[in-house]
């Protein structure tokens, strides 16, 4: 079986676990966005600021006008809904978080199917959630790739496809997903092929990106140089990258931004978890999982430091699953378990605050 091992097989889906997961879903949506609420009442903060921070401003301005300078570091599928939405009347970014808000609801669907309840809980109360909330890339993503994998399972490949073309137009994870897909589809043996085949089409939604970049710069190197220009993420050996991100996240690095060596020291620790995850996968022969997350991982490590890497654990399925299943059990809870997944559960959801209140108030929040 090796990428299809049985805890991934889609879960039975009754009334009263899809009644958490949704209960949960609208508890997570509700505390983030108490929190711009707050900010806007005590601070005296209008919304759409507080929604058009970081890469949301890039999004938005392509939306308005096009690619400029170093835009071109952000796939076009994302910009491109928010201008189709904006031509309904609603501004860009309100309409990006109702996008982001029903985009991160089939996400959770699609991890219920792939790893029953406590997957689609563990992933719905992550730290950084705030990215499912806000017009960035994570729900969209997130849903066509879970989706993608989804039907992939069940051999349904034509869908499969389709699905990660949606998730390749958004943002170069894509092409990480087409590599993790290529290894399920090989080791679902009988007739590969045709399988790999159909992966032809995500490809062809990046090579497609990619050609546009040369026509309007001239440059196949445009996505590269946009993020090294903009995002400092040039190749870097990953021992030098590691000790980039030490130095950042050594106490006093920013003076001015002391929340920055906190974000870097998040920054290590989700680099760990992620290699724990990729050995994990790979010591359970879950060969397609481990190349899913480890390929993530091995991308992050030789950029200048690691960045944006507990944003990107959004994107792994294989830990959600793992992590809910861990912490349910398999039997059911007794009292003492009980009582420590609502501490946990307390605990994710101030996180999920803390981080909100980040993004919200300007602050770097990875």
């Amino acid at each position: 079986m090796g990428s299809v091992p049985a805890r991934c097989v889609r879960a039975t889906v009754t009334s009263g676990s899809a009644r958490l997961v949704v209960q949960t879903w609208l508890g997570t949506r509700l505390v983030i966005l108490l929190v711009a609420f707050y900010l806007a009442v005590v601070e005296g903060r209008a919304l759409p600021d507080m929604f058009d921070n970081w890469d949301v401003s890039h999004f938005l301005a392509i939306a308005e006008q096009g690619y400029i300078g170093t835009d071109v570091a952000f796939f076009p599928g994302w910009p491109l809904l928010l201008r189709l939405v904006s031509l309904t009347g609603l501004p860009a970014w309100l309409g990006g978080v109702l996008l982001a808000l029903v985009a991160s609801g089939l996400a959770a669907w699609a991890l219920y199917r792939l790893g029953g309840p406590p997957a689609a809980i563990a992933w719905l109360l992550a730290p950084t959630a705030i990215f499912t909330v806000v017009p960035y890339t994570e729900s969209l993503f997130c849903a066509a790739a879970f989706w993608a994998w989804d039907r992939a399972l069940a051999k349904q490949w034509w869908p499969a496809a389709a699905l990660a073309a949606v998730a390749a137009s958004v943002r170069v994870s894509g092409v990480f997903l087409i590599l993790a897909l290529a290894v399920l589809a090989w080791n679902q043996g009988g007739r590969r092929w045709p399988r790999l085949a159909w992966l032809l089409v995500p490809t062809a939604v990046v090579v497609g990106y990619a050609s546009y970049l040369w026509q309007l710069t001239g440059s196949w190197t445009a996505w590269y140089d946009a993020q090294a220009t903009g995002w400092a993420r040039g190749l870097t050996w990953p021992w030098v990258s590691f000790q980039h991100t030490l130095d950042a996240a050594a106490p006093g690095s920013y003076a001015n931004y002391p929340e920055w060596s906190w974000m870097f020291r998040v920054e290590l620790v989700a680099m760990v978890i992620g290699l724990v995850v990729t050995i994990y996968a790979l010591a359970k022969r879950r060969w397609a999982e481990g190349a899913w997350v480890g390929v993530q991982v091995a991308a992050f490590s030789i950029s200048y430091w690691f960045m944006s890497v507990p944003r990107a654990m959004l994107l792994w399925f294989p830990l959600w699953i793992d992590l809910g299943r861990g912490l349910a059990g398999r039997t059911k809870p007794r009292p003492w378990r009980a009582a420590m997944l609502g501490a946990l559960a307390v605990v994710a959801l101030a996180l999920q605050a803390v981080w909100a209140w980040l993004f919200f108030s300007g602050r770097w929040a990875g």
